[in-house]
């Protein structure tokens, strides 16, 4: 028997492909060659240039893992998307990349790339974690070693921001054009954000490079933007999902979702692909966009995250399917969330809410918590903070807000002699070796010095009765598990009803108890 062939430009079904035009010359140069970006952008832009030719091909560039850039080289830059629900599976080809490299161990061509004068855009999807900013104060995190090293100059750029201020170097001093650099992260304002803190990388440079560049920097254009799209990581059962499918092998294959949506704020310096004929919404306003994403769909799914990794579910469909999770999820996006959300007026937010919930549930996909959970120390700060402090100035707990950080800390910081489980424990977070030892503190101590780290910022950090309400539920949490702890927020301790524990204390007791024994 013949082996099954492997995808490439000779092999790939014409039927799979989104644009059927020769691949364009570079115009834009993607950082961060992840699944997302794989499952997103290239996609609409694969879908904008079957409407609309352009110089818009795409050279991507992984930060660091070679894994995916190296697979895309040997099928010709080709791969697949699945796009799969209950009752769909369905797989497409972009062919959209005119080049795949890998940062630390091609520095030179990225720069190269960033400099080029066909280069228009740069576009960014290295998660809340790859702008390497103070989650305390917002502001770029100079006493971090690779920002250091950035702004000296010591070897190719390590961090994002170091490669895009490097890049922008060179087109001045080729005499380049300005470009465009569109962040694609879920950070609130991300465009606003990321031109922020490159210029605060700049302000940071020697005398004679800040000058060179401020200038230049005027004319770039960093504007706002709003993705979404739930895209899971590969796993064989996708490579063998997608050669069922196609009849070749794919070793990179992305996962994702049937729905997408790109919103985008439409300020470019050199020009953009027709996004709009792609699916893509433009808007001279992308802020109401980015909270009803941020908080709605991704503040809910951290909560159903880190209740259904403690209740040792494996994914979010898992999760969600347990009733109390289930409405924790629709308390805390209806109670807390919502109302801290001028929704705008296209959107018909009953339906929204329908169909996050019914994109939550899709146990097609196999979205795994850990997953979701990952990296909550920055993309908790995302999501947190303002919802939870307008609640509490206008003298409201946010008591699902409370659980969620609750179980964040039980997530990524347990106490010794606590286990969360494998899912919890397999969450990576860049904050775990700073809360860990922490945590053998008592409840309340622990509880208080972690949000004093910055956490959550600092207007959380000194407000004590949602430290409060963070160690009593944190407290259920370890001494009864998920369904009592989200009873507990749903009738909060000052109420006359009280939920029944899986233990024979009531939760109340447990509080009690702990208090009184810490």
């Amino acid at each position: 028997m013949n082996p099954m062939p492997r995808l490439g430009a000779t092999t790939t079904p014409a039927a799979a492909l989104l644009h059927h035009r020769a691949l364009p010359p570079t115009g834009i140069v993607h950082l961060g060659l992840g699944n997302f970006h794989r499952a997103h952008q290239a996609v609409h832009t694969a879908a904008a240039l079957a409407a609309e030719d352009g110089p818009w091909g795409i050279l991507g560039v992984a930060s660091h893992s070679a894994a995916v850039a190296d697979a895309l080289r040997e099928q010709d830059l080709r791969y697949t998307v699945l796009e799969l629900s209950p009752e769909l599976s369905r797989v497409v080809v972009p062919a959209v990349h005119t080049g795949a490299l890998v940062a630390t161990r091609e520095p030179d061509a990225v720069l190269d790339a960033l400099a080029a004068p066909g280069t228009r855009i740069v576009t960014l999807t290295v998660t809340e974690h790859g702008y390497t900013f103070s989650p305390r104060t917002g502001a770029l995190d100079t006493d971090h070693p690779d920002v250091q090293a950035d702004l000296r100059g010591d070897g190719p750029p390590r961090t994002t921001l170091g490669l895009i201020v490097r890049g922008l170097q060179r087109r001045v001093r080729a005499g380049a054009a300005p470009i465009t650099v569109l962040s694609c992260d879920n950070l609130m304002d991300n465009g606003h954000t990321t031109a922020r803190l490159v210029a605060e990388f700049v302000a940071a440079l020697p005398a004679a490079e800040r000058d060179e560049l401020t200038p230049y920097l005027a004319a770039v254009a960093f504007p706002n933007s709003m993705v979404d799209r739930i895209v899971p990581a590969t796993t064989d059962a996708y490579r063998d999902t997608v050669a069922a499918q196609l009849g070749v092998r794919d070793a990179v294959p992305v996962p994702a979702e049937p729905f997408s949506m790109w919103v985008i704020e439409d300020s470019f310096a050199a020009g953009r692909p027709a996004w709009e004929r792609g699916g893509a919404l433009f808007t001279a306003d992308v802020g109401p966009y980015e909270l009803l994403k941020l908080r709605l769909l991704n503040g809910t799914h951290s909560l159903i995250a880190y209740l259904g990794a403690l209740d040792g579910r494996d994914t979010i469909p898992e999760a969600i399917a347990q009733p109390a999770i289930h409405q924790a999820a629709m308390r805390v996006l209806r109670e807390e969330y919502l109302p801290t959300v001028p929704v705008p007026a296209e959107v018909d937010v009953e339906e929204y809410i329908e169909q996050l919930f019914t994109r939550f549930a899709n146990s097609a996909l196999r979205h795994r918590t850990r997953q979701v959970g990952s990296d909550g120390s920055v993309k908790l700060a995302q999501r947190v903070p303002e919802p939870a402090l307008a609640h509490l100035a206008a003298g409201r707990m946010p008591h699902q807000l409370a659980l969620t950080v609750a179980a964040y800390l039980c997530c990524i910081a347990p106490p010794p002699g606590f286990d969360p489980g494998p899912h919890a424990a397999a969450m990576t977070d860049p904050a775990r070796e700073h809360l860990a030892p922490l945590a053998a503190r008592p409840t309340p101590d622990f509880v208080r010095a972690a949000l004093a780290t910055g956490l959550l910022g600092e207007a959380l950090a000194t407000h004590d009765a949602f430290a409060a309400r963070v160690t009593d539920l944190l407290t259920v949490l370890l001494h009864h598990g998920v369904p009592t702890a989200i009873q507990e927020a749903t009738a909060p301790i000052t109420s006359t009803k009280r939920p029944a524990s899986r233990g024979s204390q009531h939760p109340e007791s447990a509080v009690s108890a702990h208090r009184a024994a810490t």
